[in-house]
Formats: C-alpha cells, sequence, structure tokens
C-alpha cells in the first residue's frame, strides 16, 4: 500500500463486509471479555512486553483513526447507531503495506470509552503477536 488512501479503500472494503458478517464474527467488548484479558484488576500494571504498541503512525480524520506501525494496522471508527455512540476497531496484519485483517471488536454502552478501547487493544494486539511469533517458530520448524 503506497498511502492512507489505500488504506481507506481496504477499510471501506472491510465495513462493507462486516454487513454479512454473523453477529458471532465481531467481538463484543463484555465483561466475560474483560476478564478473559485480564482487565477487571484496576491496580493490575500493563505488562512490559506490550511496549510495542505505542509506536504508531497516526492519521485522524474526522470519520476515524488510522493507526500503523511495522507489525499491524488498525481503525478506530466511531459511528451512531439507533442513537447510541458504538465504536468499531479494525485490527489487521501489515504484510508489507497490505493489511491482513485479523480481528474487529465493537464497544458500546459502558464499554465505550477510549481509555477502555485502548486498554483492549494493546491486549489484543499482545495476543495477535504472540500468537505470529509462535506461527512463525513453527513454519521454521
Amino acid at each position: 500500500m503506497s498511502d492512507f488512501s489505500d488504506l481507506d479503500r481496504c477499510l471501506k472494503a472491510y465495513q462493507q463486509e462486516i454487513k454479512t458478517w454473523s453477529p458471532d464474527r465481531l467481538l463484543q467488548v463484555n465483561l466475560e471479555l474483560l476478564q478473559r484479558l485480564d482487565l477487571l484488576n484496576f491496580f493490575h500494571a500493563p505488562p512490559h512486553e506490550s511496549a510495542f504498541t505505542q509506536y504508531f503512525q497516526v492519521a485522524e480524520t474526522p470519520d476515524k483513526i488510522t493507526l500503523l506501525n511495522d507489525d499491524f494496522i488498525i481503525w478506530i471508527v466511531p459511528e451512531l447507531v439507533d442513537m447510541t455512540p458504538v465504536t468499531y476497531t479494525f485490527i489487521a496484519l501489515n504484510d508489507d503495506g497490505n493489511p491482513e485483517l485479523e480481528l474487529t471488536f465493537v464497544t458500546k454502552g459502558v464499554y465505550n470509552s477510549s481509555k477502555l478501547v485502548m486498554r483492549v487493544l494493546e491486549k489484543l494486539l499482545v495476543e495477535i503477536k504472540e500468537n505470529e511469533d509462535l506461527l512463525t517458530r513453527y513454519e521454521g520448524l
């Protein structure tokens, strides 16, 4: 991908696809997910190994925030659905600038705060990165 306009076209394609997905294909942020990600312990300090998630090029437009680094392309897209604020977060692996959608999660209601979106995002990025590293090691065997 040569620039952010190419990435915008990818996002629009993902947004069109989302309409055909079954509801279970979208990861809903709820108490169960927060428990699984160990985000319910407010006194728990974020792990140091997730520091790689802090290095992103950021492009902000009125309709979204795009985060880009060597590993990931992320779009954070706020919307109003039935007069309720909802945030969709699309996480794609950055395969030399060609996004490969890995995961999409949605926050709404009490879960739709910027701090929580970013905490969930960071945890999921760490999990995805660990899985990708594991797959790479297995491919090398």
